[in-house]
């Protein structure tokens, strides 16, 4: 008896620390997106681009096939990028997670992304970039999976 409940306990707390996101590896952000970024002063889109997540085991993305669509000059030519996320649940399925994202321009141009998980399988948060006169701005941005 002793040996059944010790393994029922075992399984169970295995369950909670799955159902609970218990680490980074348990998160679904891997795979390809494509991102829109829309301007706060009149909703029109900044910039748009696609790239791939994968998350390494600190909670840091390895971003890679990163490029933009639409950057107008601001972010021309080279760019490197930085990015984490942190995912948490309870059994309910209720997701929360946080999401960042800095990209930066050979230039100095530097968009920082803040957010989290959004519905349906997004990320949702606000934008902005500093750097030259030119390039500054700031909003929304919504990601989705492509």
């Amino acid at each position: 008896m002793r040996k059944s409940l010790g393994v029922f306990v075992l399984i169970a707390l295995g369950l909670a620390m799955v159902g609970c996101g218990s680490g980074p590896n348990s998160t679904n952000v891997n795979g390809n997106w494509s991102a829109k970024l829309t301007n706060s002063s009149d909703g029109s889109t900044a910039y748009t681009f696609n790239t791939t997540f994968s998350e390494m085991n600190d909670g840091s993305l390895t971003i890679t096939n990163f490029s933009f669509t639409s950057s107008g000059t601001c972010f021309e030519g080279q760019t490197t990028q930085t990015g984490s996320f942190t995912l948490s649940g309870d059994f309910s399925g209720n997701v929360k997670g946080t999401f960042g994202l800095t990209v930066t321009s050979s230039t100095g141009n530097i968009l920082t992304l803040q957010g989290g998980v959004g519905p349906n399988n997004t990320l949702t948060g606000n934008w902005s970039v500093t750097g030259s006169t030119a390039c500054v701005g700031s909003g929304t941005f919504i990601f989705n999976r492509s």
